[in-house]
């Protein structure tokens, strides 16, 4: 597994962990757009806020197992789409936090997305080199 895999592959178990932290804090229950997106998938907000976050997860394991690790063509642009999700959770969380001037579901685990969503940016960005020995100069 290269960096770029193993970042990804971090990236995704960290969104599992913060699905969890939300989860635990009832996310689905005061944030609007959870209870929006919760409430569409299910009458029970939980159990649509529950298929709503396997969904995502397995859809990164998904991304992970065949585009990102078998390097399809797909797999910069999933990364992006990726990079993109986790920045917006990242950043929102604490900025919700600070207007709500409290803890919001979420918070303790979305600097770990923001660090983990530029870590993978950072690699899909820089250019792999060949790995061979320098040759001296003449």
């Amino acid at each position: 597994m290269d960096r770029r895999q193993g970042w990804f592959v971090t990236l995704v178990a960290a969104q599992a962990a913060h699905s969890l932290e939300e989860y635990a804090g009832r996310l689905y229950d005061v944030f609007p757009p959870a209870i929006w997106v919760s409430s569409l998938l299910a009458a029970d907000r939980r159990l649509g806020f529950i298929a709503f976050n396997v969904a995502l997860v397995s859809f990164g394991v998904l991304c992970w197992l065949l585009p990102i690790r078998l390097r399809w063509p797909s797999a910069v642009p999933l990364a992006w789409l990726w990079v993109g999700v986790e920045l917006i959770n990242g950043i929102g969380h604490p900025l919700w936090s600070l207007v709500q001037r409290g803890y919001t579901p979420g918070v303790a685990t979305a600097p770990l997305l923001l660090l983990l969503s530029v870590l993978l940016a950072r690699e899909i960005r820089a250019p792999y080199a060949p790995m061979r020995k320098p040759v001296p100069p003449k």
